[in-house]
């Protein structure tokens, strides 16, 4: 993934709802999501990259699949959210760090109202991490749920860990994301499990999805899993740079 660059930005073409020349960072500035949550969970929005056979991997990790403009989407998303969800098999394969890295991003979240970092939320049924990732020993604020009995290592990062009985229950952990810790608007970044059981639980309210113009053959798919039934989706926008889409869906 790239880094994030302060005041980096890259122009896009908009082809829809109305052709225009645009930049990710004015695209970005549109969300304000802290108004549309619901009384029991938060609004969520899920956001992952594609190849064009609907691989969600390149060599078991999401970030060779997009460009620079996708991983400033990226980066750009997570200053409008109170909080960032990703799955163990993503946190292994990606070893995240702080999710926003940039001291002025940070504090541009301070002025929309948001706290200084997201916090990191992590589904882990067996509370299997790697505890030495970025993420762990450069500040911020991690919750973990888990069905696990087991205790995690002492890490430089706010660590509270959320047990669940048996497995966990993605509804009640966004329940207790809005009742207990004031979430109003979460990202999830996957991984692809993890996406499959939102949208199957209905829980899903967007999707973020960059379409990369590459073709793997090998890898996982967007969502692992069955869905209940075909979900609509309504198109809110369409950007474009050098064959890369990114599209915004919303439920219909």
């Amino acid at each position: 993934m790239s880094p994030d660059i302060p005041g980096e930005t890259h122009p896009l073409r908009r082809l829809l709802p109305d052709e225009a020349e645009t930049t990710v960072a004015e695209q970005v500035a549109e969300l304000d999501l802290k108004d549309l949550a619901h009384p029991d969970r938060p609004y969520l929005i899920l956001n992952f990259a594609t190849t064009l056979d609907g691989r969600a991997a390149i060599d078991g990790r999401s970030g060779p699949i997009g460009s620079r403009t996708d991983a400033e989407m990226l980066q750009r998303l997570r200053t409008r959210f109170d909080a960032v969800m990703i799955g163990a098999g993503t946190m292994r394969a990606e070893r995240y760090g702080r999710v926003v890295a940039d001291q002025a991003r940070r504090e541009r979240r301070e002025r929309l109202g948001l706290p200084h970092d997201p916090l990191v939320v992590i589904v882990s049924g067996r509370l299997d991490l790697p505890w030495d990732a970025p993420l762990f020993s450069e500040g911020g604020r991690v919750l973990v749920f888990t069905a696990s009995d087991q205790e995690p290592p002492a890490v430089e990062a706010s660590l509270r860990v959320v047990r669940h009985e048996g497995r966990v229950e993605m509804a009640e952990a966004l329940r207790y994301l809005r009742r207990e810790r004031g979430i109003r608007a979460l990202l999830c970044e996957g991984g692809p499990r993890l996406h499959s059981e939102l949208w199957s639980l209905g829980l899903v309210d967007e999707l973020f999805l960059t379409v990369a113009p590459k073709l793997t053959g090998a890898g996982p798919s967007i969502l692992e899993g069955e869905l209940p039934a075909p979900t609509p989706l309504q198109l809110a926008w369409l950007l474009e740079q050098d064959g890369e889409l990114f599209g915004r869906y919303r439920r219909a």
